[in-house]
């Protein structure tokens, strides 16, 4: 139906420029070495409707814009989609209740360690080609990391766990 179709394309709309605000507002601990971008929560929202990581790959997009990392405006986005589509595809595991969902919040960690500390060691060794490289990555990854278990887990979980409680995820879904 098309009236649904533009029903999820507005949401998704609404969902990154959420992302992106937030961001940006909040810059000063979004970006750098060590990074809480709280809009990073929002990453729980494909558990409900996987079409929401599109909103969250276009808002990531918007507030990279002015991150210091130029190829993070590309690396970024595609690093928040598919965690995104990570986190969506929990929702279909076998586990139910609140396992599942500290399951769910996992793939942003993981993803944005390995990608977004890739990224900052490739700008903090000179583009990656010095022997520094693995234990810079090593250290961005894990500080990178931290910071999004930190938002996931701290901000990400309750508001995964509070949802259902209301018709958020209904109206999701539509």
């Amino acid at each position: 139906m098309p009236g649904q179709r533009i029903r999820k394309i507005a949401i998704s709309g609404t969902i990154g420029a959420l992302y992106a605000a937030l961001t940006i507002a909040l810059s000063f601990i979004a970006y750098g070495p060590v990074q809480f971008r709280v809009a990073e929560a929002l990453c729980i929202l494909p558990f409900f409707a996987p079409y929401t990581s599109w909103g969250l790959f276009a808002g990531c997009l918007i507030a990279n814009l002015v991150s210091p990392y130029p190829l993070d405006m590309i690396i970024g986005p595609l690093a928040t989609l598919l965690a995104a589509l990570c986190t969506a595809q929990t929702s279909k595991s076998k586990r139910k209740g609140t396992a599942q969902k500290i399951l769910a919040c996992a793939p942003p960690v993981i993803i944005n360690a390995i990608i977004i500390g890739a990224l900052i060691a490739y700008y903090i060794t000179g583009a990656g080609e010095t022997e520094a490289f693995v234990p810079v990555f090593l250290i961005s990854g894990l500080q990178v990391g931290l910071g999004e278990a930190a938002v996931m887990y701290a901000l990400g979980l309750p508001l995964l766990l509070y949802l259902p409680k209301t018709r958020i995820p209904e109206r999701l879904e539509g």
